[in-house]
């Protein structure tokens, strides 16, 4: 088969021929039709994620039709249209991983390819009104934004809501997600234009976090915020205890401006504030995050599509912040 390969950090992905799969027991393999990028491919080209191996096929996100069913396997999955769960091993308890979680694309070969071998309990049916290309677009991404407002944040309807750095996968999943539950959204972004893009898909409004006083900007639209979804951290970090209500909940699941120099633990105890880690999710999120996608009939949105062999661009895309949506790859 074919697949995109990354030899080693800072590395280019190239497209080799590599063995046919084969599956286990319990296992399958799928003919993928689409894979998705993710920031995390990006952080293991670059060298920034723990477990590093080589050489590895990417791709933590994939929708196609099962091709093989391995022995102890549903022999009915064969043949059908399929979205993938990206995780193994999450454990059992179910407010946190194990220390033996995985996540597809390493230390396992991932989606970056013509197939992928996954346990056959990884399989969920392709939402039918979504494409390929669209489904493939929700596993990681979709996961992680369903976790973090309604497994962690526990989300209601009319509760006002900001989502920190519009533009990226997983925060249009926040948007979509938020919206489709009745939330009031409100954005930041680095691009003005990502900003007008949001509120043309619901957002109420959003500020510029490149101007200083973006936080006061916010106050002045609304007086502040149920639930904060962020992945930024760094210096702005403190104004978010600023920003949120009494009783708010703010749910960090990145860090990509790095730590904040200083929390002020005061702001905390005394609006009563939950802050909450978020991660990936297990697999009744991710059932659940799919049904939730079928119920209210959300399309993701999509920024790019690359062919497979085109992968290399594809992430140079995402290395530059440029999209607006999730980057896929379609999978001939």
């Amino acid at each position: 088969m074919k697949a995109m390969i990354l030899e080693g950090v800072n590395q280019p992905l190239v497209l080799q021929e590599t063995p046919d799969l084969q599956p286990g027991e319990h296992e399958v393999v799928v003919k993928l039709a689409a894979a998705a990028l993710n920031h995390r491919d990006v952080w293991i080209q670059k060298g920034q994620y723990a477990g590093l191996k080589f050489p590895i096929i990417l791709g933590s996100d994939g929708a196609g039709v099962v091709a093989q069913v391995g022995s102890g396997a549903d022999q009915n999955w064969l043949g059908k249209d399929v979205i993938v769960y990206p995780g193994t091993d999450w454990g059992d308890n179910l407010r946190a991983q194990s220390r033996q979680f995985k996540i597809l694309g390493l230390p396992e070969n991932g989606t970056f390819a013509q197939f992928v071998k996954v346990p056959a309990q990884n399989l969920l049916g392709k939402p039918a009104h979504l494409s390929f290309a669209a489904a493939a677009t929700l596993p990681l991404g979709g996961l992680t934004a369903f976790r973090a407002l309604f497994t962690r944040a526990h989300l209601q309807a009319g509760e006002r809501v900001l989502i920190t750095g519009i533009g990226g996968g997983v925060a249009l999943l926040v948007l979509q997600f938020a919206l489709a539950a009745g939330a009031q959204v409100y954005v930041t972004s680095g691009a003005d234009e990502k900003i007008a893009r949001a509120r043309q898909l619901g957002a109420l409004g959003g500020v510029n976090y490149r101007v200083q006083d973006w936080d006061k900007q916010l106050r002045a639209q609304v007086d502040g915020f149920d639930v904060i979804v962020d992945s930024a951290g760094g210096e702005g970090f403190p104004k978010l205890l600023e920003l949120a209500l009494p009783g708010g909940r703010i749910v960090t699941y990145g860090a990509t401006q790095g730590n904040p120099k200083s929390i002020d633990l005061r702001r905390i105890f005394w609006k009563q504030l939950d802050l909450l880690g978020s991660t990936m999710g297990t697999a009744q999120d991710f059932a659940t995050m799919i049904q939730f996608v079928t119920d209210k009939q959300i399309t993701p949105v999509i920024d790019q599509v690359f062919p497979l062999a085109q992968a290399e661009a594809a992430m140079q895309r995402m290395h530059a912040a440029e999209q607006f949506g999730k980057i896929v790859l379609a999978i001939e």
